[in-house]
């Protein structure tokens, strides 16, 4: 189930004209939640973390990962 964040960033996302991926299930732990692909960008990942949750350090690395295989990963932060 997508968190209050989530949904807020697939709408933003898809106003800019990304088609977006909720990646629930994967095969890969840690992965980040949001894959959004657009025409003419590199693929961006998004891991959403809402106000009391953390980042985990399997996340640091995917993201570590993501970026060196050449693709884009950011990490946002819901506000209090």
């Amino acid at each position: 189930m997508a968190s209050k964040l989530q949904t807020k960033t697939i709408k933003e996302y898809e106003k800019k004209g990304y088609y977006v991926i909720n990646l629930s299930v994967t095969n890969k732990a840690g992965i980040p939640d949001l894959l959004c692909l657009k025409d003419g960008c590199k693929p961006l990942f998004i891991e959403c973390k809402e106000v009391n949750d953390t980042v985990k350090p399997l996340q640091l690395y995917r993201q570590k990962e993501l970026i060196s295989l050449g693709f884009e990963s950011i990490i946002l932060q819901a506000e209090k």
